[in-house]
C-alpha cells in the first residue's frame, strides 16, 4: 500500500486526496488537495455546499502523528464555501477541528497522555508548544462535559482546594454516592456558590437530600437558601481537624511556659497527643503513660480530645446529644481557651454535627479527590491561570468521556 493511500485512509478523506509526500529534513509534508468537484461541507453547520468562493491566501499546516522518527505535516489550502444557511464560510476539514493546528488523531493522543503527565512533558514528547497542549485539553474537557450523562444527585460534598498562595481557592462539588466530580468553581465566595446553584437549576435541586461540607459560613448560607429541604452534615474530617488544632495550641502554649528539665521531658511529644491510642507503638505508649501521671494542661486537652472521639460511635441522636452536651460543659470548664473556642464552634453547628449519627456521611472521598487534584498541580509546578487549572482538574479527575467532536 502506498504512503499516500495510508494517509488518505487514516485521515478519512472523501472529498480530498494526497497529491504527494515531500521529505524535508526530519519532516514529511503530505500535500493535500480537493478531489475533482466533490462537494465540501460548511465548518459551522456541516451541510454540503454546492458553490465555493475562492480559497485561503496561503497554505496551512497541521501536525499529525509522527511516522517513526519523522514528523508528519498535512499541507492544504482550504476553500471558502457558500453555505445556504451560514453564508460564506471556510470548509470543514475531516482531519482537524476549526482553528486547530493539529489533527484529531494527534489531539486524541495528546489528550490521553495529558491525563497522566504534566503538559510540559506531553509537549516535549510530541514536540509541540505547551499552549497547543493546553488548547487540546480545553477542547477535550468541553466535549467531555457536553457528552457527560447525568443521573439524579442525592448526596453532595462541597470542599475547597488551594490553587496558589494568598488564600486563593477552587471550590469542588462532588457526588458522594457515585464518587464523581460534579462541578468546579473559582474561589470560595458567595458568587461562586450562586453560580453553582444557577448552573444546577431548580429541577436538579429537588432530588438533593444531604449536603456534606465544612463549617464555612458562605457554604452554609448558600445551601440553606437554595436547598431549604436538604440536611447539612458537617464533615467529620474538618471537625477532628479543629479538635487537633485545639490540642496543638495547648501544647505550644505549654512548651513556651516550660524550662529546663521539664522542657527536655516534654520534647518531641507532638504526635503523642494527636495520634489515636491504637496507632501508638509500645515505646510511645509507655512515654504517654508517664506524661499522663503529671498534672499539666495538655493532659486535660488530651483527655478532652479522646472523650470527644467517642461521639462518632453513637448511632442514635437521642443518646449522642446528651453525651455531646456533657462534653461541651466539660470543655467550657476546662480553663483551656482553645477548647472553650472549639466548644462554642460545636454549639453553633450542633444540628449539622448530630446529623452524623443517622446519616454517616463524610467528605472522605472528596478528600481523596483533593489529594489527586493537588498532585495535578504539583506535577505541573502550579498554574498561573485558574481556568487552565480547572481544565486540568476536569481532564485528570473528572472521569469525562474522551471525545473530540
Amino acid at each position: 500500500m502506498r504512503m499516500e493511500t495510508v494517509i488518505r485512509k487514516s485521515l478519512g478523506l472523501k472529498a480530498h486526496f494526497v497529491m504527494e509526500i515531500i521529505e524535508v529534513g526530519n519532516t514529511l509534508l503530505a500535500i493535500v488537495d480537493r478531489l475533482g468537484l466533490r462537494l465540501l461541507r460548511c465548518s459551522c453547520c456541516g451541510r454540503k455546499a454546492r458553490r465555493t468562493h475562492g480559497r485561503a491566501c496561503k497554505d496551512r499546516e497541521w501536525r499529525d502523528l509522527s511516522v517513526r522518527d519523522k514528523q508528519l505535516v498535512i499541507v492544504y489550502r482550504p476553500f471558502r464555501v457558500v453555505c445556504p444557511t451560514c453564508g460564506v464560510r471556510v470548509e470543514k476539514l475531516p482531519w482537524a477541528a476549526p482553528r486547530q493546528r493539529v489533527t484529531d488523531a494527534l489531539a486524541m493522543a495528546v489528550a490521553m497522555l495529558a491525563k497522566k503527565l504534566s503538559w510540559s512533558e506531553v509537549a516535549s514528547h510530541y514536540r509541540l508548544n505547551w499552549k497547543t497542549v493546553a488548547a487540546v485539553v480545553k477542547r477535550a474537557v468541553a466535549c467531555g462535559l457536553a457528552r457527560r450523562r447525568w443521573k439524579p444527585l442525592h448526596v453532595l460534598g462541597i470542599d475547597e482546594v488551594s490553587r496558589s498562595k494568598g488564600q486563593k481557592y477552587i471550590t469542588l462539588v462532588y457526588d458522594l454516592e457515585r464518587g464523581q466530580l460534579v462541578w468546579i468553581g473559582k474561589d470560595r465566595v458567595t458568587s461562586t456558590m450562586n453560580e453553582f446553584f444557577a448552573w444546577l437549576g431548580k429541577r436538579r435541586r429537588r432530588s438533593i437530600t444531604v449536603v456534606c461540607c465544612d463549617m464555612w459560613a458562605i457554604y452554609i448560607d448558600a445551601i440553606r437558601t437554595n436547598l431549604p429541604k436538604a440536611q447539612i452534615v458537617f464533615d467529620r474530617f474538618h471537625v477532628v481537624k479543629h479538635l487537633n488544632e485545639a490540642v496543638e495550641e495547648v501544647r505550644r502554649a505549654m512548651w513556651r511556659a516550660l524550662h529546663g528539665e521539664e522542657r527536655i521531658a516534654f520534647k518531641r511529644t507532638r504526635w503523642l497527643w494527636l495520634k489515636n491510642p491504637w496507632n501508638l507503638t509500645r515505646k510511645e505508649s509507655r512515654r504517654l503513660s508517664a506524661l499522663c501521671r503529671k498534672n499539666m494542661p495538655i493532659i486535660r486537652a488530651y483527655y478532652l480530645k479522646e472523650a470527644f472521639q467517642h461521639f462518632w460511635d453513637y448511632l442514635y441522636e437521642g443518646w449522642a446529644r446528651p453525651y455531646l452536651k456533657h462534653w461541651l460543659w466539660w470543655a467550657s470548664h476546662s480553663k483551656l481557651e482553645p477548647f472553650i473556642k472549639f466548644g462554642q464552634m460545636i454549639r453553633d453547628h450542633l444540628d449539622g454535627i448530630l446529623a452524623w449519627t443517622k446519616l454517616r456521611v463524610s467528605n472522605g472521598a472528596l478528600e481523596g479527590l483533593n489529594n489527586k487534584v493537588k498532585s495535578v498541580s504539583k506535577r505541573s509546578y502550579g498554574f498561573r491561570n485558574p481556568e487552565t487549572y480547572m481544565n486540568a482538574i476536569w481532564h485528570a479527575c473528572g472521569n469525562l468521556p474522551l471525545v473530540l467532536e
